[in-house]
C-alpha cells in the first residue's frame, strides 16, 4: 500500500491538529496499513523495523479510542527497555496534546517506584512500561489490569530475546479476554507465532517489507554531535567542504522552517521546501536551486520527491531519517551522472544505533568522522582565497596595483605585512574571534570502544542465563542490549562487559536490584 495523507484515516480533528503541530506530512506504510484494522477492533501483528513509524501506528488509534471520562486504566503498552518506554510515552503525550483528560505514564526500572505509585493512584488511562517493572507493580497491586481494553507489545521479538516471555504471558493472562491485542515485531520467529496463537484472536498480519535498494557509490560519513550543536556543525561542514549545491534533509516541516531561519541568519544563501508550500512557491524555490541562485536547499522527504538536480555535491541528513529507505533515497540525490558526491549525517545520542540499522539494511558503510575544527575551516577559506589570488596573478594586468603596494612600503610596512593584512580582511574575522563566539566540544567525539568488566554475585547455581543478564541490564538501565559485551557465567558468579560510558549508570541502577527474582550485588571486577 502506498503512503497516504493522515486526513484519509478517519482520525479525530484533535489528532490531526497534533500531527500538524509535529510537522508530519503523510503516513508511513505501517501506519497506512495497520491503523484502519486497529480502529475496527481487530487484533494485529505488525512486522516492521524500528524507525518505520510504528509508535504512531498504534498510538494514534489508542489516543482516539481512550474514554477521557473513564479514569481507569484502559491501555497498556509493553516495551523491552526503559529508553523505548520513555520514547513511546513522549510520542503519545504529543499525540494527545489536544485530547483533554487523557493521562499516560511510563513505568520502568531506574526510577523511584514510589513516584510511579503516586501517579498511578491519581488515575492513569495508558501505561507504557517494561515487563519487569509492570510485574513489580502488579505484585504490589498498584497496577490492576481488569479494565484493560488494549494491550500492545512493542518490539515483541526483542522482549522475548531478553527473557521476558513469562512476564508477558502473566500480564496477558491478567487482562480481560475481550481485550484488543496488538503485537509489533521486526521479525516473526516461531516464539512470536506461538505467543500470537495463544493470546491473539484471529489477528490481521500487516507486513512492511523493505525494498532491496542499491546505495550509490557515495562517500558516507556521520558526525556525532549534541542536539544544541547541530547548526554549528552544519555550518562548519558547509564552510569546510564549500559545496556548489547542498541539499539538507529534515524530518518535519517545522524543523525545515527553524533551520532555514538559522542558516539565513548566519548569512547562507538558503531556501526551504516542504508540503505546506504552494506548488508555485515550490517551483520558484526549485528554479533558484537548479540555477545556482541559492546554494543550500533545506527540505523534507516528501517535498524532495521528484527532485532532479545533477550538480548536488553534498547531501546532509540534519535529522537521521525515520525510515531506512528514506536514507537511501536522500543520499541518492548526490553523485549523479558519474560525478562524485558526499553524504553527511548528524547523529545525536541514540541516532548512532539507528545508523547501524540503516547500514545493515542498505548493505553500506557509514564512516565516523569528527567535525572540522575552526582552524580547519579557516585553512580551507585561506586556500580558496589563494587559489583566486594565483588565478589573478596568472591573468596579469597588475601593474598599477603593484605601484600602490610599493607606495605603502615606503611607510615601513613590508609586502608580507600588507599581504597578511589583506588576507585577514578577506577572511572577515580572525580565528581567535570566532573561537570566542562558539566552542562546542566537537574535537572530543571519537568513539570509545573501551569496555568495563562487572562482577555479579549469581551464576549457574541460580539457573542464570546470558539472556537473563542482558534483559535485566537493558530493561532497567535503558542501555541497548546489543552493546553488552562478553558474559562469562560461573557456578556462583558472573562477569559481564559493558561499554565504559554506561558502567556507572549500570552499577548505580542495578545496585540491590533483582535478576529472575534474586537480589544481586554488582561491582567492578578486580583486574590482576
Amino acid at each position: 500500500m502506498s503512503q497516504m495523507k493522515f486526513e484519509e484515516l478517519n482520525l479525530s480533528k484533535e489528532l490531526l491538529r497534533a500531527i500538524n503541530d509535529m510537522g508530519f506530512e503523510e503516513t508511513t506504510p505501517i501506519q497506512a496499513q495497520a491503523i484502519p484494522f486497529i480502529y475496527e477492533g481487530r487484533d494485529v501483528i505488525g512486522q516492521a523495523q524500528t524507525g518505520t513509524g510504528k509508535t504512531a501506528a498504534f498510538g494514534l488509534p489508542i489516543v482516539d479510542m481512550i474514554d477521557p471520562n473513564d479514569k481507569s486504566q484502559q491501555a497498556i503498552i509493553l516495551c523491552p527497555t526503559r529508553e523505548l518506554a520513555i520514547q513511546v510515552a513522549e510520542e503519545l503525550k504529543a499525540l494527545s496534546k489536544y485530547k483533554e483528560g487523557i493521562k499516560t505514564l511510563p513505568v520502568y526500572g531506574g526510577q523511584p517506584i514510589e513516584r510511579q505509585i503516586h501517579a498511578l493512584k491519581n488515575g492513569v488511562q495508558v501505561i507504557i512500561g517494561t515487563p519487569g517493572r509492570v510485574m513489580d507493580h502488579m505484585r504490589r497491586r498498584t497496577i490492576k489490569l481488569k479494565s484493560t481494553k488494549i494491550v500492545v507489545m512493542d518490539e515483541a521479538d526483542e522482549m522475548l530475546d531478553m527473557g521476558f516471555r513469562e512476564d508477558i504471558e502473566k500480564i496477558l493472562e491478567d487482562t480481560p479476554k475481550t481485550r484488543q491485542t496488538l503485537m509489533f515485531s521486526a521479525t516473526i520467529p516461531k516464539p512470536i507465532l506461538e505467543l500470537a496463537d495463544k493470546y491473539l484472536n484471529n489477528p490481521q498480519l500487516v507486513r512492511v517489507v523493505h525494498k532491496e535498494l542499491t546505495v550509490p557509490s557515495i562517500e558516507q560519513y556521520y558526525f556525532e554531535v549534541k542536539e544544541r550543536d547541530k547548526i554549528e556543525a552544519l555550518s562548519r561542514l558547509i564552510d569546510f567542504y564549500n559545496p556548489n549545491l547542498a541539499l539538507v534533509f529534515c524530518n518535519t516541516k517545522k524543523r525545515v522552517d527553524e533551520l532555514l531561519e538559522q542558516l539565513q541568519a548566519r548569512g547562507y544563501s538558503a531556501e526551504g521546501l516542504h508540503g505546506d508550500m504552494s506548488q508555485a512557491q515550490r517551483d520558484r524555490v526549485m528554479s533558484k536551486f537548479k540555477s545556482g541562485a541559492i546554494d543550500i536547499l533545506v527540505a523534507t522527504d516528501v517535498a524532495a520527491r521528484g527532485l532532479d538536480v545533477d550538480d548536488v555535491d553534498v547531501v546532509v541528513n540534519f535529522d537521521v531519517p525515520q525510515n531506512d529507505e528514506y536514507y537511501v533515497h536522500r543520499i541518492g540525490r548526490t553523485g549523479r551522472a558519474g560525478r562524485s558526491g558526499k553524504a553527511f549525517t548528524l547523529a545525536t545520542g541514540k541516532d548512532v544505533y539507528k545508523l547501524k540499522d540503516i547500514q545493515r539494511y542498505a548493505n553500506t558503510r557509514i564512516m565516523r568522522r569528527g567535525i572540522p575544527s575552526l582552524f580547519d575551516v579557516e585553512e580551507t577559506r585561506v586556500n580558496l582565497i589563494f587559489d583566486k589570488v594565483k588565478q589573478t596573478i596568472d591573468d596579469g594586468g597588475l601593474a598599477k596595483y603593484t605601484q600602490w603596494i610599493e607606495k605603502q612600503m615606503e611607510d615601513e610596512y613590508t609586502s608580507l605585512d600588507i599581504a597578511a593584512s589583506l588576507l585577514k580582511m578577506a577572511l572577515g574575522k580572525s580565528g581567535e574571534d570566532e573561537g570566542e563566539n562558539f566552542s562546542p566540544s566537537f574535537e572530543n567525539t571519537e568513539e570509545s570502544s573501551e569496555m568495563t568488566r562487572l562482577f555479579i554475585n549469581i551464576g549457574k547455581n541460580q539457573k542464570i542465563r546470558a539472556k537473563d543478564i542482558v534483559g535485566a541490564i537493558a530493561g532497567e538501565t535503558g542501555m541497548p542490549g546489543k552493546l553488552i559485551g562478553s558474559i562469562d557465567i560461573y557456578d556462583k558468579f558472573t562477569f559481564v562487559d559493558v561499554p565504559s560510558e554506561y558502567a556507572s549508570d549500570v552499577l548505580h541502577t542495578m545496585k540491590n536490584n533483582q535478576i529472575k527474582g534474586k537480589k544481586i550485588n554488582i561491582e567492578p571486577a578486580n583486574r590482576k
